[in-house]
């Protein structure tokens, strides 16, 4: 499973990338990803999350990988369900420690 986070927005504007894929990590840092991505029901998403603009918010494009099944969606900070935040601040965390 590969998944890859692209981050825009904010106060300064600047956009970061954030990637991980299982066949890099440990079994169980792998397992927990994809319990994550399960309990997000992330391939049951629409492919735009939106709320109206709001200045310095941050917003997501997240994408899903695994195998044949690739999903992206668009989600603004605001609009953001809460099912899915847990799913984006592990990756965003465990990317940033790799």
């Amino acid at each position: 499973m590969h998944i890859t986070i692209e981050r825009s927005g904010g106060f300064t504007g600047m956009p970061l990338t954030f990637s991980i894929d299982t066949a890099y990590l440990p079994s169980e840092q792998a397992t927990h990803l994809r319990h994550l991505v399960e309990a997000a029901d992330f391939f049951g998403f629409s492919t735009t999350l939106s709320a109206p603009a709001q200045p310095d918010r941050f917003e997501y494009e997240v994408t899903v990988q695994e195998g044949d099944r690739k999903h992206t969606i668009t989600v603004g900070e605001v609009a953001m369900p809460e099912q899915l935040k847990p799913l984006l601040r592990w990756v965003m965390a465990t990317a940033r420690q790799s």
